[in-house]
């Protein structure tokens, strides 16, 4: 089992916004998360991610598996595309850029400047870090903000081969992907707010 979580719950703020979240995300699996914004699904991946601890329950994942990609395309403005690339490839210890290149079709724009890319040809090579990190589980929140419906279909394709590798996606998205996955609707899951005691109460009257 790449990733399972038991009893999660997570806080924004110190606040809770999601409880009691169980789940399994074997190799070759992917998972989309639903829910109406705010709820907490960003909280929840940062959580799964390592990025945040969690208020209650259990995140069982082996270390340097995830990779987690999030609203910020974490390129640098003054390096290539390549060169971009290639810094995150180092990072990550592994060696072959060009699938990563290739599956987004960044070849026609591997010297210019990442600062010169459009919001679109940025985002798209965002994504393709995720191809040279070498990581089993992708953990993605929102990842086609910005794509056309090519980049979207391109990105649709990198998951595909992903899973059909072996690796696993846990994916918050309001886009039809057309992926064989699952989807877990995390509005159930919603935290109760919290009750307030007599002494608190007391304040008021």
């Amino acid at each position: 089992m790449n990733l399972s979580v038991e009893n999660l719950s997570v806080a924004r703020g110190g606040i809770a916004v999601l409880e009691g979240l169980s789940f399994e995300l074997a190799a070759g699996q992917g998972l989309i998360l639903r829910g109406p914004n705010g709820i907490g699904k960003t909280t929840l991946l940062r959580t799964i991610a390592g990025l945040q601890p969690a208020l209650a329950g259990r995140v069982n994942v082996a270390e340097d598996t995830i990779a987690y990609a999030a609203h910020s395309d974490g390129i640098k403005q003054v390096l290539s595309v390549r060169e971009n690339l290639r810094f995150w490839a180092d990072v990550f210890g592994t060696r072959d850029i060009a699938p990563a290149l290739a599956a987004f079709q960044l070849e026609p724009l591997a010297e210019r400047p990442a600062g010169a890319l459009s919001a679109g040809q940025k985002r798209k090579l965002g994504l393709a870090r995720l191809l040279v990190t070498g990581r089993a589980i992708w953990v993605l929140d929102e990842p086609t903000v910005s794509l056309d419906v090519d980049a979207v279909a391109m990105f649709a394709n990198a998951i595909r081969a992903h899973l059909a590798a072996g690796g696993s996606a846990l994916i918050a998205t309001h886009i039809d992907l057309g992926l064989d996955a699952a989807v877990l609707d995390v509005a159930p899951f919603k935290a109760r707010p919290p009750v307030a005691s007599d002494d608190e109460l007391e304040g008021f009257l």
